[in-house]
This record gives structure tokens, C-alpha cells and sequence, in this order.
């Protein structure tokens, strides 16, 4: 018997016991967090995929896991020979989760999960869905954690307390800045699960998940106190001393479920789509829940002017490894084997050079030829290619700094190139630049904005199905809300929200041609003030990404006049900012490189 089928009869077994008809086990931890610890891969574990999405779901009679387009062939392989059945979301005739556990709960049935894996909004939807059929949800046990044996130990690295001179304003303000907001929407006490959301307030940083650097930790505020539930061996003296200096309570990380459950008669802030249904449930009915977005979301993403220029440090930093990188790639395409993985490290060993640098702020998407078409696609062993002098290698990547965190995207030229693929370079080339050169009136939110990018597709009749930009944390989550660009609402993500001063926002449109290439070209932009007027305040973005970008792929005809001043006014930037950092051929490369078209 396969590996995942055993593991499959074992959860049974357990299932059984309990009288449950259906085990739910998403992709999550308790925190809703974007990317997961080890110990959380629950889903991995008990599928053998290992996609960083999916949703696995099983009965009695069929185990079944649902995963994106991003995941479709992966998944095809690592589910060959086992008795998971693959889902593809967004097909025609295939059910959602929700659809398929109405129909496959039976009626007085009982559907079980681990409730601090699931967030409330999900838990109560599955709860109105099954209401019908009188079905119960069981969800106070982690049954996949009871049948693996070697499961990996919680995360429990080291925290550390981020300095007011990287931070710009001091916890104890932004504390009291809480205090206030609670104070407005009536609330007694605020409970706080999202890791970056704790994080920013508290001003500490740790290492508990790949790419994010964040503690396992929940926050409960009240008037006159903060509670802190963190695993006491992740703090040293240091940063005990500190919480103790801002009055802040620190107890067992899984009190927080036992503190929760005593509340009684109070007005409980608590996003219901970020804090999980266990913990909902220990409050539900004993307090009133105010739903709201997490007030600490919106102040985080308005970055203090302190933070501001730390970020553009950030971006220098960033953007010299980036170019040298890029002038090595050129260089050596041809002389020596290059495969997707090796220019992946070798960008990483460039930015390990520079000083702050802490680690990647994502997975890196690191692509040639027609694999850039998939626009999540991320090198393995077994897909691994080599790179050829001609057609494009894209490189999307990031690195969180003690100033901040970036995320670029370039398409690299590595030799000649066909008319169609300048063509598409070209277009999203200006669609970048014209984004960021526009001015807007204070209110405006992305989807305002959106149809500036757009418009080189559209009136060709092509798209890119992503979204244009996401707004990107201070040494923090590299996808943070509320602010965002695209063209259409989508609810669950929250990225609609008015572009305030100091935002930071991804500009990275891009055109992707399956089995032939993909091409984006993604800079960070800064929202700031422009001139005011009778008319109101307008407002403005500024980059501070500041690498060149391939002009050996240009086909300067499809410009207008306006297009090529606004690329060679930033390449001009480029260089000024970029070049005193080398030297040599280096810096000779660039001057070229950057010059006006």
C-alpha cells in the first residue's frame, strides 16, 4: 500500500472513533499566515503535495484535494498512484470545498477539522452550509497531528526587539494609537492574531516562518494592559526587559484559547477572516464581536518617514545587487553553464554581499523561456532548466533588510530576440512607467488606477491575470493590505483601500504567452504628497526600485514621445544612484546600459 493511502486509513480510523464523515485540512497555521512552518504542513503530510496551496478533504469513501491552476501539473504527478483525487479550482463542474461537503456530509452528520487551522469566517459559513441537514461540526482536535509521529517541533527561534531608529515610532505610541481606534468602534478588548500585525506593534521581529520574519504569537489588548502569548524560551533578557519596560504581560503561547474563553460581557475587536474559529469560539456568545479589519493593518502600511528613508537605503542595497547580477548574467551567458537554480543562488550571493541583509523576503521565481509563462512558476530539481544565449530569463525576487523589504522583477534579454517578444517587452515596460508617472486626487484607491497599466493590453486585446501591484511591509510580509492595484474588486484580499502617504506598493505588470515566454517588469513605488490645490490634494508615486531595466529588448517605435522621456529620466536615476557602488567594467556597463534612447 502507498505511503498516503496508510496514512489515509490511519486518519480513518481516527475519524471513526468520533463518528466524523469528513475531515477538512487546509494550507494554514493558526495565524492565517501566507506561508507556514514546518509544523503546520499538515496538508503536505497527508496528501504528499507539496505546493504551498491547497485544500485537502476526506471521507470515508474518497480523499480529495483541491488546488489552483498554479498547481495543476505538479499536482497530477505527486498525486500519481495514491488514492487522492485531484480538484481543479475554477474548473467547470468541479465543486467548491463548501459545495462538495454539503453534498458529501450527510444529513445529522458530522464534519471535523482542527479549529485553529480554519479562520471564523470559513467556520461559520461550513457551519450555516451544513445547518440544513442538521450536521454538527467537531473541530477541538488536530486528528492529522495524532497519527504524525515525527512531526516537526513547533517553530521557537530566537525574537528580537527592531530599534526606533529602523522602527521610526515606538511601540508604547503605537499602543496608545490602538487605544484610540478601539475607543471609536466601542471596543473593550482587542484580539490580535496576525503575526505582521504583532510584529509591527510590538516592534519585534523573529524567525518563525520562511521569508516573514515574525514570532508565533497572539496580542490581547485592553485599556490597561497587553497580553502577550509567545513561547517564553523564544525571548532572552533583552527583550524581556523591554516587554516588561512597555507593561506588556507576557504568558503561554496556547493560553490564549483559556484567557479568551474567560472573557464575559465584553466588546471584543477581532477580525473574524484573520483570527481562527477556535478562538471565536471560545468567545462567541459570552461577549459581542466587533468584525473589523485589524486597525493595526492600516497604520502599518503608511510607513513613517523614519521608515521611509530607511526603505529607500533598502533599495540601494538592493538594486546594486540586483545590477551586478544582472551585469554577470549578461556576461556569462554562453561561457558557462547557468541553469534556473544556480542564477537564483548566484542573485542571492550578491545581495548576501550587502550589509543588513537578512534573508529572501519570498520564494524567488526564477524562470527561462516558456517556463516564465507560468507566472508563479518556481525552479525545482526535477523542472531545473538551462539557460541558452537567446530568449528571456525572468527573475522575481526580494530581500528583507534591517532597512526594510523589496520585491523587483526583471526579464533579462540573453540574446537575439523575435519582433513579437520586444513587442510584448516593450509594452510592459511603458505600462510600468506610466503607472507610476501618474498624479491622482487624495481618495483615489487602486482600482482607480488600474486602467493606466492596462491600456497598452487592452487596446491590443491582450491581458495579464494578475493583479497590477500589492502594497509590501517595513522588514515584514513582502504582500501586505490595504492598499493594492487591480482592475476588478476581490473581497477576500482587502488591497482596495485609499493610497495614503507613505504607502509602498508593487508596480509590476507583465504579459505571459504559454509555451513561449513571460515577461514583467515590477518596480516599488512610494504614495506621497503632491501640490494642493482649489481642487484638493493630489498625490503621486515615486520608485524606489532603481535597477535598469533591458534595453537590448526595446522596440523604442511603440513608444511615444512622453514613454521614452519617462524611461530615460529613470535609467538617468538608475545610474546616478546606482553606479558610485561600482566600479570598473561594472559601472562602464551601466553608464551604457542607462544611457538615453
Amino acid at each position: 500500500m502507498h505511503i498516503i493511502d496508510e496514512r489515509m486509513e490511519h486518519l480513518r480510523e481516527k475519524m471513526r472513533e468520533r463518528q466524523m464523515d469528513a475531515y477538512l485540512v487546509p494550507t494554514a497555521d493558526f495565524h492565517e499566515s501566507e506561508y507556514v512552518g514546518d509544523h503546520f504542513t499538515c496538508r503536505k503530510f497527508l496528501t504528499g503535495f507539496t505546493g504551498s496551496a491547497g485544500t485537502a478533504v476526506v471521507t470515508m469513501d474518497e480523499a480529495c484535494l483541491w488546488v489552483d491552476g498554479r498547481y495543476f501539473v505538479q499536482a497530477a504527478a505527486q498525486l500519481k498512484g495514491t488514492q487522492v483525487k485531484m480538484m481543479k479550482m475554477g474548473q467547470e463542474g468541479v465543486p467548491s470545498v463548501s459545495e462538495y461537503l454539503e453534498t458529501h456530509v450527510p444529513r445529522g452528520g458530522c464534519l471535523g477539522f482542527d479549529g485553529r487551522v480554519v479562520n471564523s469566517l470559513t467556520g461559520l459559513g461550513l457551519e450555516k452550509s451544513l445547518k440544513d441537514k442538521n450536521a454538527r461540526i467537531s473541530c477541538t482536535e488536530d486528528l492529522v497531528g495524532m497519527i504524525w509521529e515525527d512531526r516537526p517541533e513547533l517553530s521557537a527561534e530566537p525574537a528580537w526587539v527592531l530599534e526606533e531608529k529602523y522602527a521610526g515610532k515606538a511601540a508604547a505610541d503605537k499602543i496608545a494609537k490602538l487605544r484610540k481606534t478601539m475607543e471609536k468602534v466601542h471596543a473593550t478588548v482587542h484580539v490580535l492574531t496576525s503575526l505582521d500585525d504583532i510584529a509591527w506593534l510590538l516592534n519585534i521581529r523573529g524567525n518563525d516562518i520562511a521569508y516573514n520574519p515574525v514570532v508565533l504569537s497572539y496580542v490581547m489588548v485592553t485599556m490597561d494592559e497587553v497580553r502577550l502569548f509567545i513561547n517564553e524560551k523564544v525571548l532572552d533578557g533583552r527583550i524581556r526587559e523591554y516587554l516588561n519596560g512597555l507593561g506588556v504581560k507576557v504568558l503561554p503561547y496556547n493560553d490564549i484559547y483559556k484567557e479568551a474563553g474567560a472573557l464575559q460581557g465584553e466588546k471584543v475587536l477581532f477580525e473574524k477572516e484573520r483570527g481562527n474559529y477556535a478562538l471565536y469560539q471560545a468567545m462567541d456568545g459570552k461577549n459581542e464581536i466587533i468584525d473589523q479589519m485589524n486597525p493595526t493593518s492600516q497604520a502599518k502600511a503608511e510607513k513613517n518617514p523614519v521608515e521611509v528613508e530607511n526603505e529607500k537605503k533598502a533599495h540601494i542595497k538592493d538594486g546594486v545587487a540586483v545590477t551586478r547580477f544582472i551585469y554577470w548574467l549578461k556576461h556569462q551567458i554562453g561561457k558557462e553553464p547557468v541553469s534556473e537554480i544556480s542564477a537564483q543562488e548566484k542573485l542571492e550571493s550578491f545581495r548576501k554581499e550587502q550589509e543588513g541583509y537578512l534573508e529572501p523576503s519570498f520564494g524567488t521565481i526564477s524562470a527561462y523561456g516558456s517556463n516564465a509563462a507560468m507566472c508563479h512558476y518556481s525552479a525545482t530539481e526535477e523542472s531545473n532548466t538551462m539557460l541558452e544565449p537567446r530568449n528571456f530569463y525572468l527573475v522575481d525576487s526580494g530581500g528583507q533588510y534591517y532597512e526594510g523589504t523589496t520585491d523587483i522583477t526583471r526579464t533579462i534579454s540573453l540574446g537575439e530576440l523575435t519582433e513579437e517578444e520586444k513587442e510584448h517587452f516593450t509594452l510592459v515596460l511603458i505600462s510600468m512607467l506610466r503607472l507610476q508617472a501618474v498624479r491622482f486626487l487624495y481618495g483615489c484607491r487602486g482600482l482607480s488606477l488600474d486602467y493606466v497599466a492596462r491600456e497598452p493590453f487592452w487596446s491590443r486585446g491582450l491581458n495579464f491575470d494578475h493583479g497590477t501591484g500589492h502594497g509590501v511591509g517595513y522588514l515584514l510580509n513582502v504582500h501586505e493590505r490595504p492598499n493594492g492595484i487591480r482592475y476588478k474588486m476581490v473581497p477576500e484580499r482587502h488591497d482596495n483601500g485609499i493610497l495614503e502617504e507613505g504607502m509602498i506598493t508593487s508596480d509590476e505588470p507583465g504579459l505571459y504567452i504559454e509555451g513561449k515566454h513571460g515577461i514583467r517588469t515590477e518596480n516599488l513605488i512610494l504614495c506621497v504628497k503632491d501640490e494642493k490645490n482649489e481642487y484638493g490634494q493630489f498625490m503621486k508615486f515615486e520608485f524606489l526600485t532603481f535597477v535598469p531595466i533591458d534595453v537590448d529588448a526595446v522596440d523604442k517605435s511603440l513608444m511615444t514621445e512622453r514613454d521614452v522621456e519617462l524611461f530615460n529620466t529613470y535609467h538617468a536615476q538608475v545610474y546616478e544612484k546606482i553606479s558610485p557602488y561600482l566600479e570598473g567594467d561594472e559601472k562602464e556597463w551601466l553608464k551604457k546600459v542607462t544611457a538615453a534612447i
